[in-house]
Parts: C-alpha cells; structure tokens; sequence
C-alpha cells in the first residue's frame, strides 16, 4: 500500500490494525514525523527515499525481529554494507538506514509487531545535523526507482523471518574486527566475564559478541569483557 504522506508509517499501520483490515506494508512518499530508535527523528526528503512499515509476525523476542529486518536490508544493499549494532545499516562510516521494530502486547500474548525501515535512496542533500548520512545516490551516482526497492525488500524481509540468520547478522557487524574506539554511558558488567572496576567515557575495544537478547559484548584492551544493552554505548565514528 502506498500513500503520498503520513505523520508516521509505523504509526498509520498500527491504526489500520486496530480497524481491523491491515496491508502487509505500507510505503509512503513522506513522512511529516518520521521516528528512529529511542524517538530520534528521521529526515527524509518528499519522495526521494524508501520510508515504509512492513506487518511481521508477532513474537515475544522482539530482538530476533530486529536481525532478521536488518539482515534483510543488508541483504539487499549488498556486501559493501554493514550492520551497526543494533540494527543500523552502513556504508563506511556513514548511516545509509535504520529500523524501529515496535510491538504490541495484551497480557502475555503479542498482538502484532512492526518493522519501521527508513532507506536512503536518492536524496542528496540532508537540512538536519545529522552526522553521517548518506544515500545509494551518493554512493553509485545513479537514481534507483524506490517501488522495486520496496518490492525487494519485502521479499528480503519475508526470506530472513524464515531463516536462521543469527551467525549471518554477527558476521556482517560494522567494525567487527579490531579495537575501535567507544563511549559508554553506563556500564552492567557481567559478574562472570572478569568483571573489574568500571569508569565511564572513552575507550578502545573490539566487539566479542551479540547476545540473544541483544545486548553488545565487548572487549577492552585490558582483556576485560564488558556487556552494553542499547543506548548504553556509543560508537565514535
């Protein structure tokens, strides 16, 4: 389903949930509220870039649909694109898309959940401060038509949801090998990874695994083995 303009695709789909007759996805030309994770906006210019809400089936994990939605756009873009923890899509050094996965739950059971997925795709120029974006036109100089995107992507998403694609997800990280610098906000260090005295800011390490509920483990260069749920750490780029 496609519309001119909307506040949110994620939040569009989630009315038409609750009417009762939902599409499998929604793409909108424009959103005048566009969300990231954690409520960040998302600048995207009117009919240039990939802005929809794909319905997926609901699960409690709700990091697993994180990493097959990611794998998914990773998977689409290709072999010169990473995945940033968590679910950031890169080129380099620069942010190319990003997801917002949000459920909803009654009770113990999940109702439906939602992958919000922002692409870059053929806008140039970005109004906001946002640090490092960057679109498929920037990278290949070529317009891409945003209706197959949206075609390939949905079969990408369907595909990774009936896959494992965990290892996959680990091997295509961004920075995956060598120390590289970070910041933490606050730290919870596992009692059992040779816990030690932890100070906040910066410092170098080398990511040594993603855990099943999705928090980041890294190592520091002292050997210590530090566990970061999201929004805890930050990447230095």
């Amino acid at each position: 389903m496609f519309v001119t303009s909307t506040n949110s695709t994620n939040t569009l789909l989630k009315q038409m949930i609750a009417d009762g007759n939902p599409p499998e996805f929604i793409r909108a030309g424009y959103q005048t509220a566009g969300r990231g994770q954690t409520g960040n906006g998302w600048e995207s210019e009117a009919d240039k870039n990939l802005l929809c809400s794909i319905l997926l089936p609901p699960r409690k994990e709700l990091f697993e649909l994180n990493v097959s939605t990611a794998v998914a756009v990773q998977r689409l873009l290709g072999e010169d694109f990473t995945i940033k923890w968590p679910n950031d899509i890169y080129w380099q050094d620069r942010k190319i898309a990003g997801i917002l996965i949000e459920n909803a739950i009654v009770g113990n059971e999940v109702k439906y959940c939602i992958a919000g997925i922002g692409l870059n795709v053929n806008q140039t120029e970005w109004l906001s401060d946002a640090p490092n974006p960057v679109s498929l036109k920037q990278i290949t100089g070529r317009e891409y038509p945003i209706d197959e995107l949206m075609r390939q992507l949905f079969n990408e998403v369907n595909k990774a949801l009936q896959e494992d694609v965990w290892d996959y997800y680990k091997a295509h990280l961004y920075r995956r090998k060598g120390f590289w610098p970070f910041v933490e906000r606050e730290v919870s260090v596992a009692p059992t990874m040779n816990a030690g005295t932890q100070t906040q800011g910066q410092f170098m390490a080398q990511i040594k695994d993603v855990l099943p509920s999705g928090e980041l483990v890294l190592e520091d260069q002292q050997g210590t083995k530090r566990i970061y749920h999201f929004k805890q750490i930050r990447y230095i780029v």
